[in-house]
């Protein structure tokens, strides 16, 4: 019998569904958070991570838009610069923490992992996350998430 093991995502920094540390807000170094996940699909050619606020007043707020991930890559260090960057609905490329607006409560972060069976999405550098969605319909062998709260007080 062949045990097959779900992919999983780990953000040591803070337990699955608590207090995302200041230091990666806005609020602190606005730096994003060591990220390590384990059961890889066998057919993983990259993978792609998504990080969203679906709290936001305005609707769901998009703070990292990652794709082009190497398939060899299980853990992205603190404050990673690789793969390849989308833009952001803060208009700039790369992480930008979570930030939501004062004395609203707290928000849900939900970091989005993705595997794909294709070594790269074949879009460009900064595309934004419609974009990003739509490169990754079809594609998508497994996904799993990890979610975090905040609240700027």
């Amino acid at each position: 019998m062949l045990l097959v093991m779900a992919l999983k995502l780990v953000i040591s920094a803070f337990p699955e569904g608590g207090e995302i540390p200041q230091k990666y807000t806005c609020e602190g170094q606005n730096t994003s958070p060591g990220i390590e996940w384990s059961g890889v699909p066998e057919k993983a050619r990259s993978f792609a991570l998504i990080v969203d606020d679906p709290d936001a007043p305005s609707g769901t707020f998009t703070h990292w838009v990652l794709f082009d991930v190497a398939a060899a890559t299980h853990a992205l260090e603190e404050g990673y610069r690789g793969g390849v960057a989308g833009t952001n609905d803060f208009g700039k490329r790369g992480y930008g923490g979570p930030c939501p607006p004062r004395g609203r409560g707290p928000h849900r972060y939900f970091f989005k992992l993705f595997a794909l069976d294709v070594p790269t999405l074949d879009i460009h550098a900064g595309a934004k996350r419609a974009e990003v969605d739509r490169a990754l319909q079809g594609h998508t062998i497994e996904e799993t998430q990890y979610m975090g709260r905040f609240e700027r007080k």
